[in-house]
């Protein structure tokens, strides 16, 4: 009997040097995808999964198809390894793409391709050095807005970019916007501010340029219907059809992401678990946050699928 659960996929910050060579080495048709996806994005992902370095898997235009791939050879193995009934589905801003890649919306050779477009674009938005991201702990989204919105001024702006869950948010915009923004936030009572090491300030109006070069692409994509729930990022509501889907991949590059009211409803679809597809764990600790009592697992290697099966057999 199948076991109903939902699916998570991370975003950029999961990946490292190795991932998901374990899981090609034991499903061949994971192997056979990862030799797809090198042919679709044009790059040498093979190489870079196995070898790195990690400085070439850190730019973002090598980053996200490498990450996409894995991800979906996460999904394959898991979807051969054990009878699923999928409630829901959400990603985490790239992670988007894997979801509606599981949910049959996007042919996975064409989203591999489309997010090394999507990674150069964003890349290339905003000059190395003008924007910056940060990470706030211990203070909600709310009071987070509220400080973001005193600390812009005319020309430098700061916005919340990612509700992720409980006590943890994340800020984009302008590097000296989110400079004058950490007072402001320790003062209205966050633990901590951390600079993060990103390439370019993701999900605010900064990334417009990005958003406009990936329009003329997503114009042409080919999208199907999700068979199952698909939450968009920017919405925390399941995609309605394929026009939507279009809609809101273009829309997560410039609004927030909203994880953790995305989370909350997907744990009314009632799954048994919820399942991070994909290296990492960061949202395993996103899940375990906002919905303390959902059973939460995450699988990137043969083992971890194991160690799933058996936990909810």
């Amino acid at each position: 009997m199948a076991t109903r659960v939902a699916l998570l996929f991370p975003g950029q910050g999961a990946q490292s040097v190795g991932m998901g060579m374990a899981l090609a080495e034991r499903h061949a048709n994971v192997a056979a995808w990862y030799r797809r996806a090198e042919e679709a994005s044009g790059l040498p992902l093979g190489r870079l999964l196995r070898e790195g370095p990690d400085e070439d898997l850190q730019k973002t235009e090598y980053l996200q198809p490498a990450l996409l791939t894995v991800e979906i050879g996460a999904w394959l193995a898991l979807r051969e390894s054990v009878e699923l009934e999928i409630a829901a589905a959400a990603g985490h801003s790239l992670g988007e793409y894997a979801a509606l890649v599981a949910a049959g919306a996007l042919e996975p050779e064409a989203a591999v391709a489309l997010v090394r477009r999507r990674g150069l674009y964003m890349q290339e938005a905003v000059p190395l050095g003008v924007g910056a991201m940060a990470a706030v702990v211990g203070l909600d989204a709310g009071p987070v807005a509220a400080c973001c919105a005193q600390a812009s001024d005319g020309e430098t702006r700061v916005w919340l970019s990612n509700d992720n869950s409980p006590g943890q948010v994340v800020v984009s915009g302008h590097r000296a916007a989110v400079e004058r923004a950490t007072p402001l936030l320790t003062q209205a009572g966050a633990r901590r501010v951390i600079p993060l090491k990103v390439s370019a300030p993701f999900h605010c109006p900064l990334m417009q340029p990005a958003a406009d070069r990936l329009a003329r692409d997503l114009a042409q994509l080919a999208i199907r219907d999700p068979a199952f729930p698909v939450f968009a990022n920017c919405r925390a509501e399941a995609y309605r059809d394929a026009a939507d889907v279009r809609a809101g991949l273009l829309a997560q590059v410039v609004q927030p992401v909203r994880f953790r009211e995305s989370l909350q409803r997907m744990a009314e679809a009632s799954p048994r678990a919820m399942i991070e597809v994909g290296p990492g764990t960061v949202l395993t600790g996103l899940a375990r946050r906002t919905i303390p009592d959902m059973l939460v697992y995450q699988v990137s290697t043969p083992e971890q699928i194991d160690a799933m099966k058996k936990g909810i057999a």
